[in-house]
């Protein structure tokens, strides 16, 4: 048992989702409250590791009206266990759980900032050898109540969490603009798929303009 998991991202028509320095202010304001109204709808919102040293993310509801309590749980998966104490991911606005790797469990449980995060209310989950297990994460985040999650990866997440079949549901903000760039950073990279013919499928189940956006919804083919 898993989660119900929807990949939520926005990128250019180019298929990036930020610059080679970083920059990724790509939705409007309007896609930017749909994208905080389905934050309130889901239980939890996962990141990576990158997500959190790059943008130092919330990963709250704040963009439309909410309540403390509409806050999901923050998941960030992170094998190595390199989540700053500083981060605004380790505050007190939402329970955060952080998923390390198990070859990195031992070293760090004797170390400071493991003691500082635990203190903050932080909880961890240690699957796999040198990366996270993510059928396994995804199965105690069932376990934990955690029924429908909105992923809001980096490119190498969100492969590996569609390589493995955990996406059943992906909702692109596609803004009309193109920044190219060899490193920009596009939605999906990670190892990738060596023929067309092995590519994961998708059929588009909606679509709808969204002042100068477009808004796609896809669903996982399996």
């Amino acid at each position: 048992m898993k989660p119900y998991v929807i990949l939520s991202a926005a990128m250019t028509l180019d298929g990036k989702i930020a610059t080679e320095t970083g920059s990724s202010n790509i939705s409007g304001p309007e896609d930017l409250k749909r994208v905080h109204e389905l934050r309130r709808e889901c239980d939890a919102i996962m990141v990576g590791i990158g997500t959190v040293l790059a943008d130092d993310p919330r990963l709250t509801v704040h963009k439309v009206d909410a309540n403390p309590e509409d806050n999901p749980v923050r998941v960030v998966v992170d094998s190595r266990c390199r989540t700053p104490i500083a981060a605004r991911i380790t505050n007190k606005d939402a329970k955060t759980i952080i998923a390390g790797a198990n070859e990195y469990k031992y070293d760090f449980i004797v170390s400071d900032r493991y003691q500082t995060l635990t203190k903050r209310g932080v909880n961890f989950f240690w699957s796999g050898d040198k990366r996270v297990d993510l059928v396994a994460l995804m199965n105690y985040l069932h376990e934990e109540g955690i029924n429908k999650l909105m992923l809001e990866g980096g490119a190498t997440l969100n492969f590996s969490m569609i390589k493995a079949g955990l996406i059943d549901e992906i909702r692109l903000c596609v803004a009309p603009m193109v920044v190219g760039g060899a490193n920009a950073k596009t939605l999906f990279d990670g190892d990738g798929y060596p023929l067309m013919d092995l590519a994961t499928k998708l059929e588009l189940i909606d679509s709808y303009n969204l002042d100068k956006d477009l808004i796609l919804t896809y669903k996982v083919l399996k």
